[in-house]
């Protein structure tokens, strides 16, 4: 049974020592393959008899209609927008990650803090505030990066789901059109990931991959902390 580590003073009213179950994040860009990684993690796991919970940024009952409704327009700051992303965060953390992982699930995050601190920093908000700001966070058993290049993530948006207003950083980029600030945007982004892979101690995954040769690294690393 671990003993439950926080990046900060975590949740000073919460009894929080032990929790059985194991928190696994899976982090990465726009189009790189978050989700579909998450799903079949979910059947591997409950097929091989492991109790497990997902969740995602946005997915908090208090927050997700403010935040959908603010994502239909541009006119809250930056700052307005990352303190409602950490408020999103702390209530997941709070009432639904913590008490799966008490009750010995295993947590599958599609994406952990890491991606708002990249997102935070990109729009100009101040590194040292956006890490500090997730002292509350609970550290993850395990962190996946599945890193593509940004050619692969332009392949896969084009042939799948289109270019997207906020995954393009249309709010703040200098570009005319959607392809050139998707580029640019999850160029940033990809750094802003890449500098906080030797921070955080992620597992990077070479997400150039097919999903089938994705899942099968993902699957080996995950096998260090499997019962």
């Amino acid at each position: 049974m671990a003993k439950a580590q926080f990046y900060g003073a975590g949740f000073p009213y919460l009894n929080v020592k032990k929790l059985p179950g194991k928190l696994i994040a899976i982090e990465g860009t726009d189009g790189v393959g978050r989700s579909t990684q998450v799903e079949l993690l979910r059947k591997w796991l409950e097929k091989n008899g492991y109790a497990v919970s997902d969740t995602g940024l946005r997915r908090s009952p208090l927050t997700q209609p403010g935040l959908d409704q603010a994502k239909k327009g541009n006119t809250l700051t930056p700052l307005t927008i990352s303190l409602f992303y950490a408020t999103d965060f702390a209530d997941r953390l709070e009432n639904q990650i913590i008490p799966a992982l008490k009750a010995g699930f295993y947590v599958l995050s599609d994406r952990y803090f890491y991606s708002i601190i990249a997102r935070d920093i990109v729009r100009g908000i101040n590194p040292q505030w956006a890490r500090d700001l997730y002292g509350f966070a609970l550290i993850p058993d395990m962190v996946f990066y599945l890193k593509a290049e940004v050619q692969t993530l332009v392949t896969r948006i084009v042939h799948g789901r289109g270019f997207d207003f906020w995954e393009a950083g249309m709010d703040i980029s200098k570009a005319d059109n959607l392809y050139d600030s998707f580029v640019q945007y999850q160029t940033c982004m990809i750094d802003q990931f890449d500098q906080m892979a030797k921070e955080y101690n992620f597992h990077i995954i070479d997400a150039n991959k097919s999903v089938k040769e994705i899942n099968s690294d993902i699957k080996e690393q995950l096998q260090k902390i499997l019962e």
